[in-house]
């Protein structure tokens, strides 16, 4: 089964007014298409145009606070989010409930100190490069199940385990074990997810 994933993406935000009624919409960018990630522990990562597709076309989609079920800002179904991918990645336009909490997120965006995003997905397709000696995940069809306004967008820290789990990726290779390979890979990678779900959680929680 696969393994929740979150990524983050140094991409800006804004609210505007929406014509009409003057209520606010937030614009942006939850990721963007065909750009390295930092290091995720031994391996870097690029989003494919076309991966989140299907999940424009079909999915119910949250848009949250900092991946918070309880700051539910916009519901595709409910059509106060709305997506889209372009040449840039994949578009996002939110409109906020009219709630007390809300207010105070809207506030800090318009001071600049809230700006950037993150989400949240399973994977469905990807594949595993080797280019100038980095070992690179392609991104190519996920589930998107969260689009969110981070405060922390920066990547999980990786840990020792997930840097050795990488290590063994890139070095255990063999001539005609291609499909073995991307399986452990994928395998490892789902199991650095969890490290970096876990040590989120702990440092959440001190």
């Amino acid at each position: 089964m696969n393994e929740i994933e979150r990524r983050a993406w140094p991409v800006g935000l804004e609210v505007r007014d929406a014509e009409g009624d003057g209520s606010p919409v937030i614009r942006g960018y939850a990721a963007v298409f065909n750009e390295l990630s930092v290091d995720l522990g031994g391996f870097r990562e690029r989003i494919a145009p076309g991966a989140f597709a299907r999940s424009v076309g079909d999915g119910d989609v949250r848009a949250l606070w900092d991946h918070d079920s309880k700051f539910v800002l916009g519901r595709t179904r409910a059509g106060t989010l709305a997506l889209a991918e372009d040449e840039r990645g994949l578009a996002v336009e939110i409109r906020p409930p009219d709630a007390g909490w809300t207010g105070d997120l809207l506030t800090s965006m318009r001071r600049g100190d809230v700006d950037q995003m993150s989400f949240g997905f399973f994977v469905r397709r990807d594949k595993w490069l080797t280019e100038d000696g980095l070992t690179v995940r392609v991104l190519e069809d996920v589930d998107l199940f969260d689009v969110s306004v981070v405060t922390y967008p920066a990547y999980p820290q990786t840990s020792a385990e997930a840097r050795k789990a990488a290590g063994e990726m890139t070095c255990d290779k063999r001539p005609g074990a291609a499909d073995d390979e991307g399986e452990r890979a994928r395998a490892r990678a789902r199991r650095a997810a969890r490290l970096r779900e876990i040590e989120i959680l702990q440092n959440e929680v001190m």
